[in-house]
């Protein structure tokens, strides 16, 4: 059961990045559909200028920022209370260190050294993207948070 929900979440993100979606859109509105957080597509907007490392910039891989907002989806504060915001850090702290093991940094311009919307640059980010979905959905799972 487990493998097939990390299988789906690895599809349905590469799907919406094929669809044209970049990194963090692509994961965002899988994560939205996949755990049904019942937040209105719309909000894709907020994940438009993670992609490409913020807007081109290379910095932060938008799957891992774009993941970093499900989690707040998921765990997020709605106050000012430390405790909460300590949940929602840790778990963002212990993801992001999980994407570095995983993919060897967190930086899109490491990550990816293609010039941008070229073919070998697309093809890499597709494999980013649907392996940072199935990596969310297992760590989603494994911390017992859907």
């Amino acid at each position: 059961m487990i493998e097939e929900k990390v299988l789906a979440a690895r599809n349905a993100a590469g799907g919406k990045f094929k669809e044209g979606y970049n990194c963090a859109e692509a994961i965002f509105l899988s994560f939205n559909e996949l755990l049904n957080l019942d937040m209105d597509d719309d909000l894709v907007r907020i994940t438009s200028g993670l992609g490409g490392g913020l807007g081109h910039a290379g910095c932060a891989c938008g799957a891992l920022t774009g993941s970093v907002l499900v989690l707040g989806a998921l765990k997020g504060r709605n106050g000012t209370d430390i405790k909460e915001r300590d949940v929602i850090y840790t778990l963002a702290e212990k993801y992001h260190d999980l994407f570095e093991e995983r993919f060897g940094s967190t930086c899109c311009r490491a990550l990816n050294t293609h010039p941008y919307d070229s073919t070998e640059h697309l093809k890499t980010c597709l494999k980013i993207t649907g392996n940072t979905g199935k990596l969310l959905m297992q760590y989603i799972t494994d911390e017992g948070l859907a």
